[in-house]
């Protein structure tokens, strides 16, 4: 039987640890019960189990019953702070917590590509490391696990490593979706706070008024990123959050914003934060201000090889149809701490579409929102696509002695 087939034999499997999982989901680094449970879903299968200590990781490593290279497969598995509105059959049960970015179908789809895997051990010359991580939502969980070891978790650092990302809207079901070169944004935090001089708002001569200053900034951070930067490798930034003053006759002593900064290039990343400051320093100057900005380094960019990513093309249009595999003309605009992956090996980030069966793509809810909902049905062909890459790499890639 092939891999496909016999992923869709154990799909009751999958579809009841995802709803486990999604039941109880968990925040951050520390997801206690989700590693329980990915453990006791691994339980009897021929692994080297580790967890982390740090976070709540697990690695499992599958050594073949012949010596070769290590592929790495990875599956986040952390939840959001959203309180779910899906209306699914299945929802959190958790107030205020909610699987609303799929996490809990990558660690299933992960889970059940070591059983696949597991299966066919006397027949795999190499490794698989299995990569289960928390604190992929702004925690930076990839880099921790890195730093722990998890590349270095069979003994030889991987010749290539895979992750799949389902998406609840936009791409039909069960649609994959790749490219070489960038594929996320790299995506950094802005914090601004504007310092002045309070008084009264019938005479802001006799102030040094903040708010001005501050909404100049925001303005002109827009225009920054059209004149600095090429129209070809753009920045994107989102002020999401500003806050100035209590009532309409004060002028405060301050004003704060915080942005989003989104990159396609690392030569643009390198860029975006000098000039950034430097703008924003100059017109709190020109208004006889100060201002404290802080700017936080996230993610870097997502850069798929592009032999990797040629190759999941390749297999997704093998295996399944060559009419399920789209390549993406240009990356998401979202960002992927399996960035600190890809800087390390030669990797290929997937997205796969996941929404619900009779729903139009097109106006489905979102990753992220509170209404998103995740098909159980791609689960199988997940966990398949998983095997499927690790088991061709392998025997691709030549032995040596």
């Amino acid at each position: 039987m092939s891999l496909r087939e016999d992923a869709n034999d154990i799909s009751g499997e999958l579809v009841r640890l995802r709803h486990a999982l999604h039941r109880e989901p968990e925040l951050g680094l520390d997801l206690p019960r989700t590693q329980e449970k990915v453990l006791a879903a691994l339980s009897g299968l021929p692994l080297t189990v580790s967890t982390g200590k740090g976070l709540s990781s697990v690695t499992a490593v599958l050594r073949g019953a012949r010596p070769g290279p290590t592929v790495l497969l990875r599956g986040d598995m952390d939840a959001l702070p959203v309180t779910e509105r899906s209306g699914a059959s299945v929802v959190s049960e958790l107030p205020g917590r909610m699987h609303a970015c799929g996490h809990d179908l990558h660690t299933t789809m992960l889970a059940g590509a070591a059983h696949l895997l597991a299966a066919r051990r006397d027949r795999l010359a190499g490794n698989v490391v299995f990569m289960f991580q928390p604190g992929e939502e702004g925690s930076g969980g990839a880099k921790i696990m890195i730093d722990e070891g998890v590349l270095d978790a069979a003994g030889a650092r991987p010749v290539a490593a895979y992750a799949l990302h389902v998406i609840s809207s936009v791409l039909p079901q069960g649609v994959f979706v790749s490219r070489g070169g960038p594929i996320m944004a790299a995506a950094d935090r802005l914090l601004v706070t504007v310092r002045g001089a309070g008084g009264h708002g019938s005479t802001p001569h006799r102030a040094s008024d903040p708010i001005p200053a501050a909404c100049e900034m925001v303005t002109a951070l827009q225009t920054m990123v059209t004149r600095a930067f090429d129209v070809f490798d753009p920045v994107v930034v989102t002020v999401g959050s500003f806050h100035a003053g209590t009532t309409d006759n004060v002028i405060p002593d301050e004003a704060r914003f915080e942005a989003t900064v989104r990159s396609f290039s690392t030569a643009t990343h390198t860029r975006i934060q000098e000039r950034i400051l430097t703008l924003l320093h100059g017109i709190a100057a020109a208004h006889g201000l100060t201002v404290d900005a802080r700017y936080d380094i996230s993610y870097p960019v997502t850069v798929n090889d592009a032999s990797e990513a040629d190759f999941v093309g390749a297999t997704v249009r093998e295996v399944f149809d060559e009419h399920r595999y789209i390549r993406a003309p240009q990356p998401f605009t979202g960002a992927e701490d399996f960035a600190f992956v890809c800087d390390e090996v030669p990797s290929a980030f997937v997205a796969m579409g996941a929404c619900p069966t009779g729903v139009d793509p097109a106006v489905a809810a979102y990753n992220h929102s509170s209404e998103a909902s995740f098909d159980d049905a791609v689960l199988a062909d997940g966990a398949a696509l998983y095997a499927e890459l690790a088991v061709r790499r392998l025997a691709r890639e030549p032995v040596t002695a």
